[in-house]
Formats: C-alpha cells, sequence, structure tokens
C-alpha cells in the first residue's frame, strides 16, 4: 500500500473529501508488528473562509494550526473531553485552510486489535463514527501533524478499486454551515 501524495490533498477540500471515499487509513502500531487497516467510507470537508463549522473559521490558532500548514499531514483534536477526531489538511491555491474529517472505516486489517481498543465492539461499530474510528485505530494527539503522504505510523493509501455510489449529505453535530452538503458516504 503506497501512500497518497502530498499532490492529492493540494486541491480544492470538498474534492478531496469525496476522493478519499476508498482510500485506505493505515496505522502502524509503534513498538509492536501490528498494521491497523480499513476503507474510508465517509468523510466532512472542512474549509476556511465561509464555513462557520470550520475549526478555521476565524483565525489560526494552537489548537488548529496545522489546518493552515503543510496539506498532506494529520489534524487530530480532542473534543469533548474525552473523544479524538483525525482529519487530513487538504485545502487548494484559493484557499487559506481546510481539512477532511474522516467520519467511517471499513476494518480490513488487525480487526481484533480494534475490537480489543473498542472494548469487545462488534465490527459493524468499530470504526463507523469519529470517534470510535480514532479508538479503534489509538490515534490520539500525539500523531498531530504526522505526515500521511509517508509510510510511517499513519498514512491514507489509494483506492484498489472505484467506489460504487458516492452519497452528499449535510455534516453531522454541526449547528453552523447545515446548508453545506460536505459530508460524503459510500451508500
Amino acid at each position: 500500500m503506497e501512500p497518497l501524495k502530498r499532490s492529492f490533498y493540494a486541491r480544492n477540500t470538498v474534492a478531496v473529501a469525496r476522493d478519499l471515499l476508498g482510500c485506505t487509513l493505515v496505522r502502524r502500531i509503534k513498538g509492536s508488528r501490528a498494521t491497523l487497516a480499513g476503507v474510508i467510507t465517509e468523510t466532512e470537508a472542512y474549509m476556511a473562509g465561509n464555513d462557520p463549522a470550520s475549526h478555521a473559521y476565524r483565525r489560526m490558532t494552537e489548537r488548529n494550526s496545522a489546518m493552515f500548514g503543510s496539506v498532506g499531514c494529520a489534524y487530530v483534536y480532542f473534543t469533548y473531553g474525552m473523544h479524538y477526531c483525525l482529519n487530513a489538511v487538504a485545502y487548494g491555491a484559493r484557499q487559506d485552510a481546510g481539512a477532511v474529517l474522516i467520519r467511517g472505516v471499513a476494518p480490513t486489517m488487525g480487526k481484533c486489535i480494534m475490537s480489543d481498543n473498542r472494548n469487545s465492539c462488534a465490527e459493524p461499530d468499530i470504526a463507523n463514527g469519529p470517534a470510535k474510528l480514532a479508538q479503534a485505530f489509538g490515534i490520539t494527539t500525539s500523531l498531530y501533524g504526522t505526515d500521511l503522504t509517508q509510510r510511517g505510523a499513519l498514512f491514507i493509501a489509494g483506492r484498489t478499486k472505484r467506489p460504487g455510489r458516492i452519497t452528499a449529505g449535510p455534516r453531522v453535530g454541526i449547528r453552523n454551515g447545515t446548508d453545506l452538503l460536505w459530508n460524503f458516504g459510500l451508500g
């Protein structure tokens, strides 16, 4: 599995969110030979500028600085005092910042470890939400800024085949920007 190139992420955030569907999220556990992997099944786009739901909407802060940095890097944040969420930084030349929230993954490798990480969760529910995904894959803010274009502890590999039908709808769990249909899933 080869990581996606940086140029893949150097495009409009919404286009990247759609194109990440069917790609493979890979996590190598440090200090072991374990590799976890899964096909990305749901994403959401967030941009600076006119997107009031984006962490980058107002300005750059210590927390969101990755969104303004190099495309193809991980933006991992802690939310609600208990959950981590994984984003891939992606934005084009006409944007200041952006990231794609990886909302769901269908596990393909390391299912037993993911299940243990999720306290014996059944397979359909192992990584079908952003917090569940982070817990299953052992993703924390220690991976903030990780270069997803390099084979390391965390990366995203290209598709092995074109995804089927792609759905688009409003993003989940936000109050502002609900009119933007930037949640994408494999239908």
